[in-house]
């Protein structure tokens, strides 16, 4: 299980959604999590390796993570997943939404369909899985929501447009939500993560070169790995961040 340097005491017991929990910086936040004692399930669409996960970490936990199979595009199933991971937990304090999809697309290329799929899975469910949540975290007395960004976005990366700017999107979202449900004692923040070097991003996308620049232009010399999200994460959704909301936290290394 992930490694924490911090306990927050107040995550012990209560109920934990993770979108895209079942493999990269989602995996390491159901370890964190769960190390915690929250009780933690997650939603994603890799069977092998979010079963293989929820076993593994159920085996070191206080509680029993679960695994939801469900597709976030599709508005009915994620709502339906929600309320399930409600029911498991028998309650809902915190909601991360880590899902998404960094793909490389080159401009020319785009088509009307390529678009609405790469807003539906990294914007729109993002909405959709809040809207869901909400009632249960109203009815727990408050929360806290963690929705995932990027700063790429900032950097003026022109191989991925539709990307980017769903991205940008979630900035304005995690806004919008932190001014509705702040009555309501529900915070939203957002995570700005820079160039997390996990094995999907080696396999499909990352160069030896290209994490060598990123780290030359980093303040701290070093690769960015899903650990280095938890802590930060963690802090977001305990008391330990309580008239913290609206807000964007960049972990970079120091890139921006």
């Amino acid at each position: 299980m992930a490694e924490v340097s911090a306990r927050h005491t107040d995550l012990a017991d209560r109920g934990v959604l993770i979108t895209g929990g079942g493999s990269g910086i989602g995996a390491a936040l159901v370890e964190g999590f769960a190390a915690q004692g929250a009780r933690v399930a997650f939603i994603d669409i890799a069977d092998d390796a979010s079963r293989g996960l929820a076993a593994r970490v159920s085996e070191k936990a206080c509680h029993p993570v679960h695994y939801l199979k469900a597709d976030l595009s599709d508005v009915a199933a994620a709502k339906a997943a929600v309320d399930r991971a409600a029911e498991i937990l028998g309650s809902l304090s915190v909601l991360v939404n880590n899902a998404g999809w960094d793909d490389r697309h080159d401009l020319e290329a785009v088509t009307e369909e390529y678009w609405d799929q790469s807003q539906a899975i990294n914007l729109k469910q993002m909405f959709f899985v809040s809207q869901a949540a909400v009632p249960h975290l109203r009815k727990t007395g408050g929360g806290a929501i963690v929705n995932f960004s990027s700063i790429a976005y900032l950097l003026n990366m022109g191989e991925m447009p539709a990307y980017t700017t769903a991205k940008a999107g979630i900035v304005g979202l995690t806004k919008s939500l932190a001014g509705k449900l702040g009555p309501e004692n529900i915070r939203v923040n957002a995570i700005l993560p820079g160039m997390i070097v996990t094995e999907r991003q080696k396999t499909l996308w990352l160069k030896e070169e290209d994490i060598a620049a990123m780290i030359a232009r980093q303040c701290l010399k070093r690769v960015l790995v899903a650990e280095d999200l938890v802590g930060p994460c963690l802090f977001l959704a305990s008391n330990a961040s309580a008239a913290m909301t609206a807000q964007t936290v960049v972990i970079d290394g120091g890139a921006l």
